[in-house]
């Protein structure tokens, strides 16, 4: 049996090693940003970025980790992001195997038959063909790099996928802490309206019972019912805050929360990392997840223009095959039935109405186009930091400010109550002292919840999460 084996692996080894590149030469854009953040304080040489400490190092709370750890195991939106991941990868195997021969083995029989004025001998004859090859049919021989550079593409979009799944991780992470600390904050103020209203039913006693006495007026005691149910009503509407926090957690884990778990109060320190360094933008950011995700579409769309281009050159697909042939199936394996068949093709494109110019048009728009998205992706990362950042650096002094807040109104409250006991000063005075002390109490636990949750945000926005 004779069939050019040398020839052909030498045509296959040289189409395999030695194909060239079309593919534009990739430079990665310039970050469109400032050189540093607004109200970012400069960074100790020792300190760790933000995506180099694992969420488990960074988060204080035991309780929280866990719950943590429950929604990374759980939660769907996380399962669907590490699913898209096997897609992505199962679809760059099916590119990549376009580099290669596919080779497949057949079998098959052909009868045919001949009337007589037709078959040579004057009689009706049936022919029968046996055979049984090996061999592969239009492999594309990548001399211009068509198909290699649709194998970038597709490697690109699978490890796209895996920044995608990183920064939905990152996201779930910051989204199950501030859903945590929610329903911490939502505890404190329904716990405070809670103790308001004991305090309010007491006092509203009081003065009924000194009404009865003669010793108040009737106005007093109106105006202790109108405190005593707005308390009412902040229980009732805090009570169903704090369940529906309750809901979107569990949401978020993708299962029932153990109550132990669940926090009571606001921590004082949510994260076991005082301050995270900002360091240089073009640095931080572009370590981000959801940034490397952009750029890997970018590479996607480079890659791209390397096949439309290729596409503009002659493409040599290749047919062969070998095995046996006979007329009676128990030749098929006899002497002297070898058979084989080599078919090369070329085809050169000349007359394409413009189709294949528009393609590479497409494929370099497309490639401006996520330029833009890319240099928008950096652009808002820079602004979610500086936002972040600008937030820390007021939250201080603004819990110092509502500590102060409410010591002074406490001592307003006490010395106006001292006054109303003493028939110095009139009901309406303690009235708004109980306000006034009501609300300050509820400013401190909004700043204690927006000290906490922004610096989940701050470890979100820096690119940490990972790990």
């Amino acid at each position: 049996m004779i069939f050019p084996l040398r020839t052909l692996t030498v045509v296959l080894a040289a189409s395999l090693a030695g194909g060239c590149s079309m593919i534009p030469e990739y430079q990665r854009p310039a970050a469109p940003v400032a050189a540093s953040f607004p109200h970012a304080a400069a960074a100790a040489a020792e300190a760790t970025p933000a995506d180099a400490i694992a969420w488990r190092d960074y988060i204080a709370d035991a309780r929280l980790r866990e719950v943590i750890a429950l929604a990374l195991a759980n939660n769907r939106d996380l399962r669907v992001a590490a699913l898209n991941i096997e897609k992505a990868r199962a679809q760059y195997r099916i590119q990549r195997a376009d580099l290669f021969p596919a080779v497949g083995a057949s079998g098959g029989q052909t009868a045919q038959r001949l009337p007589g004025d037709l078959s040579g001998s004057g009689h009706a004859d049936v022919f029968r063909q046996y055979s049984a090859t090996v061999g592969f049919s239009a492999y594309e021989l990548d001399f211009f790099g068509r198909i290699r550079s649709l194998n970038a593409e597709a490697l690109e979009i699978y490890l796209g996928t895996e920044e995608a799944r990183r920064s939905a991780q990152i996201s779930l992470v910051a989204e199950v802490a501030g859903t945590w600390l929610t329903i911490a904050f939502d505890r404190e103020r329904l716990a405070l309206a809670q103790d308001t209203y004991e305090t309010r039913l007491k006092s509203h006693d009081l003065i009924r019972r000194s009404l009865e006495a003669g010793a108040v007026s009737a106005l007093d005691l109106h105006q202790a019912q109108q405190l005593l149910q707005s308390a009412r009503a902040d229980v009732a509407r805090f009570g169903a805050f704090l369940a529906q926090d309750e809901n979107a957690l569990a949401l978020l884990v993708g299962t029932p929360v153990p109550a132990e778990l669940l926090p009571a109060t606001l921590a004082d320190n949510v994260s076991a990392v005082a301050d995270l360094p900002a360091g240089v933008p073009s640095e931080v950011l572009t370590r981000r997840p959801d940034v490397l995700q952009a750029e890997r579409s970018l590479r996607a769309a480079n890659a791209s223009i390397g096949a439309a281009r290729a596409a503009f050159f002659p493409s040599i697909s290749l047919t062969a095959a070998t095995g046996t042939a006979s007329s009676t199936l128990d030749g098929l394996f006899g002497g002297g039935s070898g058979t084989w068949s080599f078919i090369p093709l070329i085809r050169i494109p000349i007359f394409e109405a413009g189709r294949l110019q528009a393609s590479l048009d497409v494929a370099e728009v497309q490639r401006d186009i996520n330029v833009a998205f890319y240099e928008k992706t950096i652009q808002t990362a820079f602004r979610e930091v500086a936002d972040a950042l600008a937030e820390r650096a007021t939250l201080a002094e603004r819990l110092d400010a509502r500590h102060q807040q409410v010591e002074a109104t406490r001592a307003a409250f006490r010395l106006a109550e001292a006054r109303y006991k003493g028939g110095v000063d009139s009901f309406l005075g303690l009235l708004d002292a109980q306000r006034s002390l009501y609300l300050a109490e509820q400013e401190l636990i909004i700043v204690r919840l927006a000290d906490a949750a922004n610096r989940v945000t701050l470890y979100k926005v820096l690119g940490g999460g990972w790990g």
